[in-house]
């Protein structure tokens, strides 16, 4: 073979592997184009999502807000019925049975609101109900149990809002 004819294979093949290339060169810059539309695309929903969010959390805020002054003008009302129920009674020269609607209107309070007393007197002690102020020992009482209650406890719902201060006894030895 002579040289020309090997010059010529040659050329062929540099031409077709530039062909071949240009043509992956061209595949490659279209998926380039493409995967930067799409990171385009993607970053413009998170970035709208962050807003979102953001818009998420001032409304929330906002509604807790109010949600809070709601329940505050609720007590509040309760506490100036309450206070003006008191100044009736203090001016009252028979004040027990103002006393008694005042008590009557804070047991209603309570059953609205679901307050329990705890009962805690000639009961075993319980950590999860009551505060131990002391212990007494004695010799007519089992171990552990409520023999007096310094402060009342009380519950919400099932949950203890106070637990009640009590006095235990402890077997004397």
């Amino acid at each position: 073979m002579s040289t020309k004819k090997i010059d010529a294979i040659n050329e062929d093949e540099c031409v077709k592997k530039i062909n071949s290339l240009e043509k992956k060169i061209k595949t490659l810059k279209k998926e380039v184009k493409t995967l930067k539309q799409g990171l385009k695309e993607k970053e413009e929903k998170l970035l709208r999502s962050y807003a979102d969010l953001q818009n998420y959390k001032k409304r929330m805020e906002k509604e807790m807000q109010l949600k809070e002054d709601e329940i505050k003008k609720r007590y509040i009302s309760e506490l100036v019925d309450l206070n003006e129920l008191l100044k009736k009674v203090y001016e009252d020269n028979n004040p027990k049975d103002g006393l008694r609607v005042i008590l009557g209107n804070i047991k209603n309070f309570f059953e609205k609101e679901q307050i329990k007393y705890i009962e805690s007197v000639g009961k075993q002690f319980d950590h999860n109900l009551h505060h131990a102020v002391t212990t007494v020992e004695k010799n007519d009482c089992e171990d552990g149990l409520i023999i007096d209650e310094v402060k009342k406890g009380y519950m919400v719902g099932d949950k203890v809002f106070r637990p009640s201060h009590v006095i235990v006894a402890k077997k004397k030895k």
